[in-house]
């Protein structure tokens, strides 16, 4: 089997030649070009308006602000709030367990001293 050469790689319908830009475009659409460009209005922003837009972001963030206050930021070292309901359901959780097996101890020790009182009073 022949390895494949360099020539071989690029596709036929890749185009070889130079990109053509605007340097390389027709007069007629440099013409147009120019004339767009004169015709075209600047865009100028009016300082007094300017003003007014950011006195008006400036009310509308305090007001946003007033009505969806943050919360205490939360320090990087603490838990963030699932996390900490998560520790607290797993200590709520390995309490219970212990009560449970506190009770469980002292209902065996009781049965296990029950037959021992029944022949002691026999």
């Amino acid at each position: 089997m022949p390895e494949p050469t360099d020539s071989d790689s690029v596709p036929a319908t890749v185009p070889t030649g130079p990109v053509r830009t605007r340097e390389t475009a027709s007069d007629g659409y440099r013409r147009a070009l120019a004339a767009h460009h004169e015709a075209a209005p600047s865009h100028r922003v009016d300082p007094a308006i300017a003003e007014a837009v950011e006195r008006q972001t400036a009310a509308m963030r305090e007001l946003s602000r007033r009505a969806f206050p943050e919360t205490n930021a939360v320090p990087d070292d603490a838990p963030t709030p699932i996390e900490a309901a998560r520790i607290q359901r797993r200590r709520r959780a390995a309490a219970t367990e212990a009560a449970a097996l506190r009770r469980a101890r002292i209902e065996k020790a009781r049965r296990q001293s029950e037959p021992q009182n029944l022949e002691q009073t026999a």
